[in-house]
């Protein structure tokens, strides 16, 4: 157990176990391809250093215990660097407690490490002249020399097993160099055994047998291996924050009141904040009977009356029934974040086929809302996400175009279509340039209209709107189409709402395809448009109501229900409201100041947003 003012119980419940970055899962079919220049290894030869940096206090008794169990290990041929950091109890005028026993107390931890043999590498001692306390002795004690330089960080009340560097050895060929594992976004690999889920609300931890190994966000400080790309990032992320006063708070995390009740004595919640804001995950253990490679053994402390004995069982070669160097590939193991729930990043659809798939794995009551986010700021659509986590709308797919953002959305875990691609699909054009980032007007109406009839013929309802709306009610999606029949449009809203029925499908099927076609060639050909010609939801309602086909008034179907439209110089919104919505033309620096003015703007400074919502599966 950490020493006295780590408060290790807050530290060790902060932690405990784990989850994105390969992009093809067993969930998804052939034909997800992550982009190549965000998935390659930094290195395919495995020479690597490996650095333990050990942090203690002044426990002498758990710093043996920690050392012999290190020094037991077996390294093989390996070499082993031993780095050991020993903090200095706090000075203060006049002197506190007994003086002279503390010195004692820490000569004698010196003159252990003095003495202590270390066989596997280098062995380096630094006895600080000051305390400088849990945060600065984790953020200081590594800053990586290279991109092959690992550290697995321990403090001085633990105890691993003979086993942990095989594994980890194995963790760092297998999910680091081997170019078809390795993501970016993997920051490490946590011995200690998952316990904890730090979201308010979130799912009970339930892991199968068979489930040796999964990805969860949350770091690990009994056992810590850490990636060295990831943690010079947070570093860097911490200076900045840290000198402009920004505090990680993070609503919605037990963490958060830690770091309200304890602050700068603890550093998980700055690296719980970083991780976040950039959906980075963590490898952890599943081994069943409540076995771990590395264990605490939370001795008497301040924060307990006595020893409360290990957290978990050892696991040694007597205990091992199982093949511990075998590892999956990165695309079959599962991913989960803050609230336990499993995330399924890189479903980036490009084809009808794609589609079809994603759609009966998103659709809630045979429904899918598809969100557009052509010509929309990054942080108005990254705005409406949260609000869409905030209120559990799981049954969305974005369209937009081919962009790093889209795609940086399709490994945070939100279904992608890559709207270049799909068109060319659609079009069966080899001389569509995919690598464009946008689509003109025409073509985006076109791949809209093919996108909706693809959900019909797979049986569910399909919403389409803009990404300038925002639900403020968990009912928005079945109060808006209630009173709909086949379809519903927006007078004054980018809306449309076409129902899977068998009627409605007869009416894509006789044609409307065709005129759909046939309308946005004629646009394609046009030097300019107006704004109905270029608008999806006017084309599908004139062609619809040509062919004699009731389209319902949103206004007639949200009967009893009010919806407004906002231009953003009204001041008469109230939280009663069931959806938020501005027009396209609005200036989205007044959008953004108006949903702060109303508590709807909810993402931070790092354009992610300010609260972990859970909800329970």
């Amino acid at each position: 157990m950490a020493p006295k003012r780590y408060y290790a119980p807050l530290v060790a419940l902060s932690v405990v176990a784990l989850a994105l970055s390969s992009f093809y899962f067993s969930s998804i079919p052939p034909g997800f391809n992550a982009r190549s220049d965000f998935e390659l290894a930094p290195r395919r030869n495995p020479n690597f250093t490996f650095i333990i940096k050990l942090l203690a206090y002044d426990r002498f008794n758990s710093i043996s215990r920690c050392l012999k169990s290190l020094a037991s290990a077996h390294y093989g041929s390996g070499v082993v660097h031993l780095h050991v950091y020993v903090d200095h109890f706090p000075l203060t005028d006049p002197p506190a407690g007994d003086v002279d026993e503390k010195l004692r107390n820490a000569r004698r931890i010196l003159e252990l490490l003095d003495g202590f043999r270390w066989r596997f590498g280098e062995k380096v001692v630094h006895y600080r002249t000051m305390n400088a306390g849990l945060q600065a002795q984790w953020l200081e004690a590594w800053w990586p020399s290279s991109d092959d330089e690992f550290a697995f960080v321990v403090e001085d009340d633990l105890e691993v097993s003979p086993l942990y560097y095989k594994f980890l050895k194995r963790v760092i060929e297998h999910y680091y160099y081997n170019a078809s594992n390795y993501s970016p976004w993997v920051y490490g690999a946590s011995l200690q055994r998952p316990r904890f889920v730090p979201g308010k609300h979130g799912n009970k931890m339930q892991l199968s047998g068979d489930m040796r190994l999964f990805l969860y966000q949350i770091v690990g400080t009994w056992g810590q291996l850490l990636f060295p790309r990831p943690w010079k990032e947070f570093r860097l992320w911490y200076d900045l924050h840290k000198v402009k006063g920004i505090k990680p708070f993070l609503q919605g995390m037990v963490t958060t009141g830690w770091y309200k009740k304890i602050g700068e004595r603890i550093w998980t919640p700055w690296f719980i904040k970083f991780v976040h804001s950039r959906s980075y995950f963590n490898i952890y253990t599943n081994f069943q009977h409540e076995r771990a490679l590395s264990i605490s053994h939370r001795d008497a402390g301040v924060n307990y009356g006595k020893t409360a004995g290990p957290d978990s069982y050892l696991l040694d070669e007597h205990s091992l029934d199982f093949d511990l160097l075998e590892m999956k590939s990165l695309s079959t193991l599962k991913w989960y974040d803050f609230c336990f729930k499993e995330v399924i990043p890189g479903r980036i659809i490009r084809s009808p086929a794609e589609l079809g798939h994603v759609i009966s794995s998103v659709q809630k009551q045979e429904s899918v809302i598809f969100v557009s986010t052509f010509q929309v700021p990054q942080n108005i659509v990254t705005n409406m996400l949260c609000h869409f986590e905030k209120q559990n709308i799981q049954n969305y797919i974005i369209i937009g175009s081919n962009s790093d953002f889209q795609f940086d959305l399709a490994r945070r875990g939100h279904p992608v279509i890559d709207a270049m691609r799909y068109y060319a699909g659609i079009r069966a054009d080899k001389s569509v340039d995919t690598a464009a980032s946008s689509l003109n007007p025409a073509q985006e109406i076109l791949v809209k209209a093919y996108v909706m009839k693809k959900c019909v013929e797979s049986g569910y309802s399909g919403l389409l709107v803009d990404a300038n709306i925002i639900p403020n009610s968990t009912n928005w999606y079945t109060e808006t189409v209630a009173s709909a029949g086949d379809f519903l449009a927006g007078k004054t809203t980018e809306l449309f709402f076409a129902r899977g029925s068998p009627s409605a499908r007869t009416i894509w099927d006789n044609g409307l395809m065709h005129e759909v076609v046939a309308t946005t060639n004629s646009l394609a050909t046009k030097a300019s448009t107006s704004t109905n010609e270029r608008s999806f939801t006017q084309v599908m309602v004139n062609l619809l109501e040509h062919k004699g086909v009731k389209v319902t008034g949103l206004d007639e179907a949200a009967t009893g229900r009010r919806v407004d439209v906002h231009n953003f110089s009204m001041t008469s919104t109230t939280s009663r409201e069931d959806v938020f919505h501005w027009s396209a033309k609005s200036d989205h620096n007044l959008v953004r100041k108006s949903l702060d003015e109303l508590g709807m703007w909810i993402i931070d400074g790092d354009s992610t947003c300010i609260a972990v919502f859970c909800h329970q599966s």
